[in-house]
């Protein structure tokens, strides 16, 4: 007879996601947040923290259910002075003792495995949906091969091996992940991740092969007219930096959006919902170069507005179809320990979840 855990439920809708925040609103929330970090010496920086994730997580909305975003101040708080703590020891070890220091820093690499199965509990738990929070279960050994065993090995196949390396780090992250007592299942293809770094790469080469044709005759045109070396060589600087930062923002955008879509539109929750993303490369790239742009023109002040128009994209950009399944789901406790994702951020750990 066969497991009715087995059996797929019948798919009941498919929706969309709706963000509802606005600039305005989170605009009064974010320069609040920065004042008060600015004055308590970044101590309300925990609080800060919770206030935006809280404003970002109930503006989500699924299915007439929206997100709620568990953590309290304290916790954040107390795994971030944990944080500084380990990077003081670190910066008060390197100007006493290079072998000390060296042992040291060894002592966090071993680790950062750890921090990141850590890092992912916690953002897992203190997300919830209708009362129900995720949660992450990888081990710290099956971590330590995927986030430094076989990033070295690639090394030695001048990086051939990274898309392979990305999709299996993809898969550690989404099959260890689960929605209360349902599994998270991704199927993905290692052919997607070449099939995204070979784009991004040709792509690159491309928009570089038209960046030198413009600016050769650019430059030919204006050293002619410019007299003084110092304004031309700081344009030069310039127009290099200009264009360094478009390729890598029209790549990054191709790549992501690639993976994006082909994780999604490969990834269930166990009779539960099914994904779908249809996220655009030149809508993302539209969106971040504009982002960019408008952060370096109002020195920041953008940011909210950044923010806000980048959560409606995102959501704009999925569907889910819920199954019959998600009205069974049995919730777990959800308490959790922030050190390991406060220790992660302070040592520049990238953890991200679609």
């Amino acid at each position: 007879m066969q497991d009715p855990s087995t059996v797929p439920a019948p798919r009941l809708r498919t929706v969309g996601i709706q963000f509802h925040g606005k600039t305005s609103e989170y605009f009064s929330i974010w320069i609040v947040n920065i004042l008060l970090t600015i004055l308590t010496l970044g101590i309300y920086s925990a609080w800060a923290t919770v206030r935006t994730n809280r404003y970002f997580y109930s503006n989500t909305e699924i299915d007439e259910h929206r997100f709620s975003y568990l953590a309290t101040p304290l916790q954040i708080l107390k795994g971030r002075l944990i944080a500084v703590a380990l990077f003081a020891i670190y910066a008060l070890t390197a100007s006493m003792s290079p072998a000390i220091s060296a042992i040291f820093a060894l002592v966090i690499f071993l680790i950062t495995p750890l921090l990141i199965c850590l890092s992912l509990r916690f953002q897992l738990r203190m997300t919830a949906y209708r009362n129900v929070s995720f949660d992450f279960s990888g081990s710290y050994g099956r971590a330590f091969l995927m986030f430094v065993v076989l990033p070295i090995a690639s090394l030695f196949t001048l990086y051939l091996l990274l898309p392979w390396v990305l999709k299996k780090i993809d898969e550690f992250i989404y099959e260890h992940a689960s929605f209360g007592d349902r599994k998270v299942r991704p199927s993905l293809s290692t052919g997607e991740y070449y099939m995204a770094a070979i784009g991004a790469f040709f792509i690159g080469l491309f928009l570089l092969a038209v960046m030198f044709g413009i600016f050769g005759g650019v430059f030919g045109i204006t050293s002619e007219s410019l007299a003084d070396p110092a304004v031309f060589s700081g344009m030069i600087g310039f127009l290099f930096f200009a264009a360094y930062v478009f390729i890598l923002v029209l790549t990054s955008s191709f790549y992501h959006a690639y993976i994006r879509n082909h994780i999604f539109n490969h990834t269930d929750i166990e009779n539960v919902c099914e994904f779908e993303s249809n996220l655009g490369f030149w809508e993302l790239s539209l969106l971040r170069v504009t982002n960019f742009a408008a952060i370096v023109l109002t020195l920041g002040f953008a940011t909210p507005w950044v923010k806000i128009r980048t959560a409606r994209l995102y959501a704009k950009a999925t569907n889910v179809t819920v199954k019959e399944g998600a009205e069974n789901v049995l919730g777990r406790a959800s308490q959790s320990d922030s050190t390991g994702d406060e220790v992660a951020d302070v040592f520049d750990i990238n953890i991200g979840i679609a």
